[in-house]
């Protein structure tokens, strides 16, 4: 079933075209407008005049290991970023700029948005051989436009969301969870420190069950591991707190 994410491509190609002419003075700077789900960032969508690689990037749901867009889920102003950023929690991340690289894709300056949805927005300006050599400067000195540029942009698609769809319809992009009941329980537990037995003795069901739980997860959230899974859904709050009948 494809995504109800905001992936309408009339209302987003209107989006696309009021933001390229409002970043015509900037030499037409490569950008991406994100628009990720708080409670499920498997729903995730991209406005951007670099195709190629934001193509590539959601074909392989790369924002849930791009420390850029991790980096946003805590903060509300902007910043400058390269490939050395890093997160508060010291997390290791599979370093995605050895891919971006080969996009023309090293820098940036991203602007953050925490909107009344529970979505995660933002507005990366890409700092590539193309832009002036003082586009830094001129980034900085322009960022409360910016950063208003953004908000107004939101504010457009989402009315322009809430004209295409009734209330209910719009209402359901935006409260379907990534992680079931039973997966949350699983991957709260461990997040606690107690060992598979002990959630299986916890929850009332057999060791194997919990392994599976567990496996759904990490295939949920793209990454290799438990561990990864773990500190991938505390940066990224998907793990909601459970309590125990014998608590």
């Amino acid at each position: 079933m494809p995504s109800l994410f905001f992936n309408n491509e009339f209302i987003n190609s209107v989006i696309k075209s009021y933001l390229e002419v409002n970043l015509q003075e900037y030499n037409s700077i490569k950008y991406a407008y994100a628009i990720m789900s708080k409670i499920n960032p498997a729903d995730f969508a991209i406005i951007s005049n670099k195709t190629e690689w934001f193509e590539f990037y959601t074909a392989n749901n790369y924002q849930f290991i791009d420390p850029v867009l991790i980096a946003t889920s805590r903060r509300v102003t902007p910043f400058f970023w390269d490939e050395s950023i890093t997160i508060s929690s010291g997390a290791k991340y599979p370093n995605i700029f050895d891919m971006a690289k080969n996009y023309n894709v090293i820098n940036g300056y991203t602007f953050v948005l925490h909107d009344h949805n529970n979505n995660l927005v933002v507005l990366s300006l890409i700092m590539d051989d193309s832009c002036d050599e003082n586009i830094e400067e001129i980034l900085k000195e322009n960022q409360h436009k910016l950063q208003m540029l953004l908000i107004t942009v939101h504010d457009k698609l989402i009315a322009l969301y809430h004209e295409l769809n009734n209330t209910s319809d719009y209402d359901q992009i935006n409260q379907k969870e990534l992680l079931s009941k039973r997966e949350n329980e699983v991957i709260y537990w461990a997040s606690m420190g107690k060992s598979y037995q002990e959630i299986a003795l916890i929850l009332g069901i057999k060791l194997t069950t919990v392994k599976y739980h567990i496996g759904n997860v990490v295939k949920k959230l793209g990454v290799t591991n438990a561990k990864h899974a773990i500190r991938l859904g505390v940066e990224l709050k998907l793990i909601r707190p459970v309590f125990s009948d014998r608590e």
